[in-house]
C-alpha cells in the first residue's frame, strides 16, 4: 500500500513541488494552505505522516502539532525557516517526530520521511505483547496498563517500543535519542532522560524499584519487561 502524506504549508508552490516529487517515489500526497483544512483532512482521512510548517496562518505550527498530539501519535516532521533552536526543542518537546529546515533538498526530505516510518512501525514483533500488567499493541500503536488505556505522546510510546523490543538489553542515550528523533539530533539529549522520566510517571513506576526501566548508570536504561527487580 502506498504511505499516505499530509503536507500543511502556506507555501502553495512548494506544496506542488513536493507533492510531484514525493509521489515520484510512491507517496500518496495531499496538501492544505491552512491549518484549518489540514485538521479536517486529518480528521477525515488520516495519513501516515503529517509534514507541517511553522509559520502558518490562523494558527502557529507549534498549535497545530498540539492539536494534533491531544487525539493522534500519527509521525508528524516540522519545517521552519528559522534555524533557531528554541524552535527545533520547542517543536520535538511536543510531540513532533522530526524537524528540518527550510531551504531544504527534497531528497532529504524523503530520507526523513523514511527514517521516521521505520522508528514508528517498528517490524519483527508480535501485534499484540504483554509485559506483566502491560500491554502493546504495536500495529495500532496503543499501550495499555492494568487494562486501562495510557495516554502516551510520540516519543513515550516510541521510547517504550524501542526498550521493550530491546528487553533485558541496555540501551544507551544515543540509540534512544537515535530512535526517538533521528538524524542530526545530538543537541537534544536531555530529551531522553525527560522522556523516560515521563514515561515512569504513566506507568507509575519507582526508579529505585522498578518494574519496567531500569537506570544503568553510566550506561544508559534496561526494560525489565514488567518484573520487579530482584
Amino acid at each position: 500500500m502506498k504511505q499516505t502524506i499530509l503536507i500543511i504549508d502556506d507555501d502553495e508552490k512548494l506544496n506542488r513541488l513536493l507533492e510531484k516529487f514525493l509521489g515520484d517515489f510512491g507517496m500518496a500526497v495531499q496538501s492544505a494552505v491552512t491549518p484549518s483544512a489540514g485538521l479536517k483532512r486529518f480528521k477525515e482521512n488520516p495519513p501516515d505522516l503529517i509534514i507541517l510548517d511553522i509559520m502558518l496562518p490562523e494558527m502557529d505550527g507549534f498549535e497545530v502539532c498540539r492539536t494534533i498530539r491531544r487525539t493522534s501519535r500519527i509521525p508528524i516532521i516540522m519545517l521552519t525557516a528559522r534555524g533557531d533552536l528554541t524552535d527545533r526543542v520547542v517543536g520535538l518537546e511536543l510531540g513532533a517526530d522530526d524537524y528540518l529546515p527550510k531551504p531544504f533538498e527534497p531528497r532529504e526530505l524523503v530520507a526523513r520521511i523514511q527514517s521516521v516510518l521505520r522508528r514508528t512501525n517498528p517490524t519483527g514483533f508480535g501485534k499484540t505483547e504483554t509485559f506483566g500488567t502491560l500491554e502493546i499493541d504495536f500495529a495500532r500503536q496503543t499501550v495499555a496498563l492494568e487494562g486501562h488505556p495510557l495516554d502516551l505522546t510520540t516519543g513515550e510510546y516510541t521510547a517504550l517500543s524501542f526498550l521493550a523490543v530491546n528487553t533485558g538489553k541496555v540501551l544507551d542515550r544515543d540509540q534512544i535519542l537515535n530512535e526517538l528523533k533521528g538524524i542530526d539530533c545530538e543537541a537534544f539529549n536531555r530529551t531522553v532522560d525527560v522522556t523516560v522520566s515521563r514515561l515512569r510517571q504513566k506507568l507509575g513506576d519507582d526508579p529505585k524499584t522498578p518494574r519496567f526501566i531500569k537506570t544503568v548508570w553510566g550506561s544508559g536504561y534496561l526494560f525489565l519487561g514488567g518484573s520487579p527487580e530482584k
